[in-house]
């Protein structure tokens, strides 16, 4: 019989962690529905469509086996060079993290590359990103929420060495949590 395994908790986070981790999507890149996964089945369910005429301007998912400073999984932003569909597991390339508050709350959101998209696996570093980029990604995510009332404040970028440090962390808090 198949067993189908909870994603969040049945998939790993990657053998070369933190460096290269599984990337679960849940939000592809150009969508206006924010998807999240259920944390007691498991299945995607669709939390809301965003209030403001706003697109994820990346994939965006979390990382399986890690528990951030938000109680939920660390959530990831993947760039590549196509949208990819909900629930796709994808190897991503961390290059660093943009640090932010949402509702009072930390929420990290790691940033990685497809590692298997030649059109964007080439950057090693956040450093290498567009300067645009960052200010669509602070665009997007101060602005998404505003609609609902909501304030999210976006902190600041950093490199890579902090991303996989709060990666790290990340994976200890989820193994102390759930006894792994």
């Amino acid at each position: 019989m198949l067993t189908v395994s909870h994603p969040w908790h049945g998939v790993s986070y990657g053998e070369n962690a933190p460096r290269v981790v599984t990337a679960v999507i849940e939000i592809p890149q150009g969508s206006r529905a924010k998807y999240e996964i259920d944390k007691e089945s498991g299945l995607l369910k669709l939390d809301r469509v965003i209030y403001s005429s706003f697109y994820y301007p990346c994939n965006y998912g979390f990382i399986p086996q890690t528990f951030g400073d938000d109680k939920d999984p660390l959530d990831i932003l993947v760039i590549t060079s196509l949208p990819v569909v909900p629930m796709c597991l994808m190897e991503a390339k961390v290059i660093g993290v943009m640090q932010m508050i949402d509702g009072g709350d930390a929420d990290d959101k790691i940033i990685a590359v497809a590692a298997n998209d030649p059109g964007v696996n080439h950057y090693n570093n956040i450093e290498e990103l567009p300067k645009h980029f960052f200010s669509e990604l602070r665009h997007f995510f101060e602005e998404y929420k505003a609609l609902e009332n909501k304030t999210v404040s976006v902190e600041e970028f950093q490199d890579k060495t902090r991303a996989l440090a709060i990666i790290q962390d990340g994976i200890e808090n989820y193994k102390k949590l759930f006894k792994k």
